[in-house]
């Protein structure tokens, strides 16, 4: 490729500053899709404002931008996902999709192609704005910007936008066109589900300008033919007079042996690493996201009235002891392992315990993050999971020691009868997602009446708890990892220096990428782009921007050969 500009414009402090500035003004604007779907369309727009502004300066021959609403009749697609974060406490169903995406859209990027060469096809780049609670602005530290958003996803929009920058400065030397069409899709609501992408993909009128589909997300500038699965799971269920919060320490443990299970037998050649992460991220009022490693929990060790309980600490963190024990056991001990991003343990310490005047307050310490780094982080509700069972297990002799009975709550949930638990499991093309769904069903009524039998409550789990999945529900796929695309792209990250020798392997996550390969048999689809998986979703989320830039040079150089141009 004669493409010396591209590499030129690329080292410059300049284009990095630039692409810097751009990507610090979309990550102040918050973009977590919220109930108020008013204020959620304002802030959308706002960042297709800034994009569409700066693409217009770029003076690209043949293209336009157009904001496609998104199509109402996504809502009748097995693909789709409920947009839960419109319910509300008044309004517990949340809105209709008609309601939820009024005056909401995709920014879609045409740059049309001339075609006067009979080679190339049309290329379909895509990377969504929407983020994950809870919403921090961004900072700037010398070549890296901390900030939800800078990581999963905006880098990647920023980094197409660079690349177009790039294309057309390249273009203008050269005098010339594209020779086949180049479609850019910056869209909304990828963390609920991916509803923007597949309004998208459902649009057959689209689907003419391409042959050829590019996700971008945070994966470290590999390139990957295929990307693993992902379900998230809701449990939900009530018993008067029954503790449903013990109750979720077993269903917990029955969803950890389920996962560990479906991870041992998912043996794929682009997946020899075997990505399949089980991920709990909210249980009862805390957790902010199904696919957010819970970083802090709390529950209530509680005596009947009148006990004191400071004459059995030494018991109570001894049996804390021995849980913790064994959740190290199985998970690592994140205290003795550095995060890189602050040169600080993981976790500093993994509880504190304080009395309180009817028993102790547990809180228990992880480390937050995308479950897809589930194993370089540390979950605090499953560890809280493996304290709490330690506990039941030797009840009987706390309560000898307290003379009263002893039953654990979680703190702040109003209602020991009632359960509300979300997490995700990952899987890949092993396994289908009906499969995954109903083991992680009979894993959680399992769990349930294991409980119910130990503490002898005559009760049918089956019938109690609700597991359903009508968030986030992703199909694994694998695609050609010798497709000509993907010799194309190998080329381009090779020319820009990014590429990294080694085997073909599928992508550890799951994104919107599996909605274009379902829903198109046989279309190849990528999945690329900068940044790290395991500061996706956490409180450090970062981005290096020459990572960024380096991202909108292979890009450029992606798109030049995909559409025959050079």
């Amino acid at each position: 490729m004669k493409v010396n500009s591209i590499a030129q414009t690329t080292s410059s402090e300049a284009f990095r500053r630039h692409l810097t500035d751009l990507l610090v003004k979309i990550c102040a604007i918050d973009t977590v899709p919220r109930a108020n779907v008013a204020a959620t369309a304002q802030a959308e727009s706002q960042v297709f404002d800034i994009i569409e502004q700066e693409v217009k300066g770029y003076d690209l021959k043949r293209s336009h931008c157009v904001r496609l609403p998104i199509n109402p009749s996504i809502a009748q697609h097995p693909f789709f996902s409920q947009p839960y974060y419109t319910r509300t406490p008044e309004n517990s169903a949340g809105l209709p999709v008609e309601e939820c995406y009024a005056d909401r859209c995709n920014l879609v990027i045409q740059i049309d192609g001339d075609q006067r060469e009979p080679k190339g096809v049309g290329q379909a780049l895509n990377a969504h704005i929407d983020v994950v609670a809870p919403y921090y602005p961004p900072r700037v530290d010398g070549n890296v910007i901390f900030g939800r958003g800078a990581c999963d996803d905006k880098g990647s929009v920023v980094a197409i936008v660079g690349a177009l920058k790039l294309v057309g400065e390249h273009l203008r030397t050269q005098d010339r066109s594209l020779n086949r069409d180049l479609t850019c899709m910056i869209v909304i609501d990828e963390e609920p589900g991916g509803n923007g992408s597949l309004s998208l993909a459902i649009d057959r009128h689209l689907k003419r300008r391409y042959d050829s589909m590019m996700v971008l997300e945070c994966a470290d500038g590999g390139i990957y033919p295929g990307n693993r699965g992902c379900v998230w799971y809701k449990i939900e269920g009530e018993l008067p007079r029954a503790n449903l919060f013990e109750s979720a320490l077993y269903i917990l443990d029955e969803l950890e042996k389920e996962g560990r299970a479906i991870r041992a037998e998912s043996d794929h050649p682009l997946f020899p690493h075997r990505p399949v992460q089980t991920c709990h991220g909210i249980i009862g009022n805390c957790g902010e996201h199904p696919s957010r490693i819970n970083g802090d929990v709390s529950f209530e060790i509680v005596f009947d009235s009148g006990a004191s309980a400071t004459s059995v600490t030494a018991l109570v963190r001894d049996l804390i002891e021995d849980g913790l024990k064994q959740y190290i056991g199985l998970y690592g001990d994140k205290t003795q392992v550095v995060d890189p991003a602050t040169g600080k343990p993981k976790v500093d310490h993994h509880y504190d315990l304080t009395p309180t005047p009817q028993g102790y307050l547990v809180h228990v310490w992880g480390s937050t993050g995308h479950m897809g780094s589930i194993l370089e982080n540390d979950g605090a509700i499953i560890k809280m999971a493996a304290i709490g069972r330690a506990l039941i297990r030797s009840r009987p002799a706390i309560e000898r020691a307290v003379g009263v009975a002893m039953r654990l709550r979680l703190s702040g949930w109003p209602d020991e009868s009632r359960i509300l638990m979300e997490g995700g499991q990952g899987f890949l093309p092993t396994h289908s997602m009906g499969d995954v769904q109903e083991r992680l069903r009979a894993a959680a009524v399992r769990g349930g009446q294991h409980y119910f039998d130990l503490v002898g409550i005559k009760a049918d789990a089956g019938r109690i708890l609700q597991v359903t999945f009508e968030k986030l529900h992703n199909a694994a796929f694998a695609g050609n990892p010798d497709s000509p695309d993907m010799l194309n792209a190998i080329e381009a990250a090779r020319t820009a220096g990014t590429w990294k020798n080694g085997p073909i392997r599928g992508w550890d996550v799951s994104c919107d990428a599996r909605i274009f390969a379902c829903e198109y048999p046989g279309l190849p689809v990528i999945t690329t782009g900068p940044g790290l998986i395991r500061h996706a979703h956490s409180d450090q989320e970062q981005i290096d921007m020459r990572d960024v830039a380096r991202a909108s040079e292979f890009l450029a150089y992606f798109i030049l050969k995909q559409t025959g141009t050079v």
